[in-house]
C-alpha cells in the first residue's frame, strides 16, 4: 500500500464533532472508534485552545496519513502543557504519540494490526513503517 494522505482544513472552533468523524473514517471497529473519538477530540481541542488561542479567525489543518502498518494523523498543538487529563488520555488511546521538534504539533498513530488490517507480504523493512 503506498502512502496516502489526506488534509482536513476547517475553521478553528470548538465544534470538532464533524471533523473527527472524518478523521475516523478509515477506522471501522466501532470500539476503537469511540476510543480514538476521545483522544483525537482531545488533541484537537488543544489545538483550537493553545495553539489557535482559540481564534475563529484561525484555521485548524490536521493530516490523516495511511500506510500499509499505521493510521497516522498529524494535529496542530502546543506542547506547554506537559501533564493534565487530555494529554494522559491522548496517550492512553493512541499507540505512539510523538511532538515536533518546536512541540507545535502531534503525531498521533494507531497500528493497521490494531485495527485488524495488517497488509501481507511486508516486512521490518518496509518503507512504509
Amino acid at each position: 500500500m503506498a502512502l496516502r494522505w489526506s488534509d482536513f482544513i476547517t475553521p478553528s472552533t470548538l465544534q470538532l464533532a464533524p471533523l473527527v468523524e472524518f478523521l475516523l473514517e478509515p477506522v471501522s471497529c466501532r470500539q476503537l472508534q469511540a476510543e480514538l473519538k476521545l483522544g483525537l477530540h482531545e488533541a484537537l481541542l488543544n489545538g483550537v485552545r493553545h495553539g489557535n488561542n482559540a481564534d475563529p479567525a484561525k484555521c485548524l489543518r490536521v493530516r490523516r496519513i495511511e500506510s500499509s502498518f499505521w493510521l497516522i494523523w498529524h494535529v496542530p498543538s502546543d506542547h506547554g502543557a506537559t501533564a493534565g487529563r487530555g494529554l494522559f488520555l491522548i496517550h492512553q488511546c493512541f499507540d505512539d504519540v510523538r511532538w515536533s521538534a518546536r512541540g507545535n504539533r502531534v503525531q498521533l498513530a494507531i497500528t493497521r494490526r490494531r485495527m485488524g488490517t495488517v497488509a501481507i507480504g511486508r516486512g521490518w523493512g518496509s518503507r512504509d513503517r
